[in-house]
């Protein structure tokens, strides 16, 4: 497909789940960016399966998150299992109850996930330049120049951002001369995604097993009898360029102490997993995002959502710029807010994967011995439960450090930063049954009041909204009333007392005051978030 543009506000480099869900968020505030991929298409691979809470609520913003749970299937569970031998449970029914409006980890497919998006982008008009390719990227003071190829042709581009989504192996980071720290764990793995025959595994639960000589794990697709199936690689095929998974089934039915059969192979590889992090996910006009930002173990199902989060929360600073809404400045807080993440993501799956992996006399004890005996134990208390949830899901991501947070409040379980924790509320303009979250589906900033106020006051912050923020503020009054007590409690604070929230586009709390002062508001919208009027 030939390219007749010159000059794009927005280049996005690579068109997996967090470049189309970096199009799909610019589109949303009018931006239209011009996406490309040296692949033929989309993937047709399962490649990442779980879709957590954090990323379903993104896509409800989007509106498109009951076609996503229509078509998923949700975990019920974890089982562990030692030579063949179940030795722990972890149910996860019930863990995020409250905590979210979707409480639970859901398997979707990335190929789903990918013509999901790309339904979302044809709906608006926004192609994708598949076979494209970038070839050199030079950065000037105010823009960048980006040459592009594919079947048709050469183009240079200039472009005034450019995102750079292409994975891994990311030629926007190596044309950046970005370094990209780490290694690559020594272990081979295989991956397969089958429909196959084993009266012994539970459709609803996520299974692991392990052995003497390795482990692998079932993960249940939303299709009857098809698991995405990983293990570690036998050392006698470690190396091995051309392992067929008939090859590796004797070893996978020793370690799970079950006989296997395979009806269907729809895809089979092998390969090694790398742990490796970008210097910076920022220089000057281009951003990293995903896979070409971050790569890590796939422990816990974190990478791809972790991804669509780096797009979440560029999109909407980077729309702002784009149109004139906010300044420049507020972009540093992309690299800010996500290098700590991700770095703490790294850290974590690192030293869960390097446990598993171990063949250590001390290690291999305690996971036989003591981590079921832990995990029965643990996973029986709520609190344990919630907390857990919390962290599998990405609803316990904070930005408290950033510098576009004002905390005015004295309330210390939630506090600016954090993200607006789901709460179910009676709208009484509209008399019906809602939540916070839906109060925020709209794009830009979300004010909400919270107290007694006469009509006249609520009148002159409206007026205020109009004439100086209007299209980027949102508001949502809560008067108090016995059906919304429980969200005053929550924000610990009471209906004979007031408080103000504004919310970032992204969901998470920008401000918060136990005093509605339209001044004060005012001046952190402008002076710390960068409110062009």
């Amino acid at each position: 497909m030939q390219i007749t543009e010159k000059h794009v506000k927005v280049l996005i480099v690579g068109a997996g789940p967090s470049g189309l869900m970096m199009a799909c968020q610019l589109l949303r505030y009018g931006v239209q960016p011009l996406i490309i991929d040296n692949k033929q298409g989309p993937t047709s691979h399962s490649n990442a399966l779980g879709v957590q809470a954090r990323s379903l609520e993104i896509y409800r913003q989007l509106g498109v998150a009951d076609k996503v749970v229509k078509n998923g299937k949700q975990a019920q569970g974890l089982t562990f299992s030692e030579n063949g031998k179940q030795v722990a449970s972890v149910s996860l029914a019930g863990a995020g109850e409250g905590q979210t409006h979707f409480p639970y980890v859901l398997l979707y497919q990335q190929y789903k996930n990918e013509r999901l998006l790309l339904d979302y982008l044809t709906q608006h008009a926004c192609p994708v330049y598949w076979e494209t390719s970038l070839i050199t990227l030079q950065q000037q003071a105010e823009h960048a120049d980006a040459l592009l190829k594919n079947a048709e042709g050469e183009y240079l581009l200039s472009c005034d951002w450019v995102i750079g989504a292409d994975g891994a192996h990311s030629t926007v980071r190596k044309q950046l001369n970005i370094t990209f720290n780490g290694d690559t764990y020594p272990h081979y793995f295989y991956l397969a995604d089958v429909k196959i025959n084993a009266s012994f595994l539970d459709d609803n639960y996520v299974q692991l097993y392990l052995g003497k000589d390795g482990f692998s794990g079932f993960f249940p697709m939303p299709e009857k009898d098809e698991y995405r199936v990983i293990g570690s690689l036998p050392a006698s095929f470690e190396g091995k360029d051309d392992v067929r998974l008939e090859q590796v089934l004797p070893h996978l039915n020793e370690v799970t102490g079950n006989p296997v059969t395979v009806v269907d192979t729809k895809w089979f590889t092998t390969y090694k997993l790398h742990h490796r992090m970008a210097d910076n996910f920022r220089k000057q006009n281009c951003f990293l995002i995903g896979d070409a930002a971050h790569i890590h173990s796939p422990v816990g199902a974190q990478g791809m959502n972790t991804g669509l989060q780096d797009a979440y929360n560029l999109a909407w600073k980077l729309a702002g710029v784009i149109n004139n809404n906010l300044l420049g400045a507020i972009l540093n807080t992309y690299p800010d807010e996500r290098m700590p993440v991700a770095k703490d993501l790294l850290n974590t799956t690192d030293r869960i994967f390097n446990v598993i992996m171990s063949r250590s006399w001390l290690l291999v004890f305690l996971k036989k011995r003591v981590l079921p005996l832990v995990l029965r134990y643990v996973w029986t208390h709520q609190k344990t439960r919630s907390r857990g949830f919390r962290l599998i899901s990405q609803i316990g991501i904070s930005y408290r450090d950033s510098k576009i947070n004002l905390h005015l409040s004295n309330a210390e379980k939630i506090k600016a930063g954090d993200r607006l924790p789901y709460l179910e509320i009676y709208d009484e303009k509209k008399q019906e049954e809602t939540d916070l979250h839906a109060w925020c589906g709209k794009p830009g900033f979300t004010l909400i009041v919270m107290g007694r106020f006469d009509e006249m006051f609520l009148f002159n912050i409206a007026k205020w909204i109009t004439n100086r923020f209007q299209g980027m503020l949102n508001f949502y009054y809560l008067p108090p009333s016995g059906k919304n007590l429980a969200v005053f409690e929550a924000f610990e604070t009471d209906p004979h007392r007031e408080k103000a929230i504004i919310v970032r586009p992204d969901m998470y709390i920008g401000y918060i005051s136990d005093l509605v002062s339209i001044g004060m508001m005012d001046n952190y919208l402008k002076n710390m978030v960068g409110m062009s009027l």
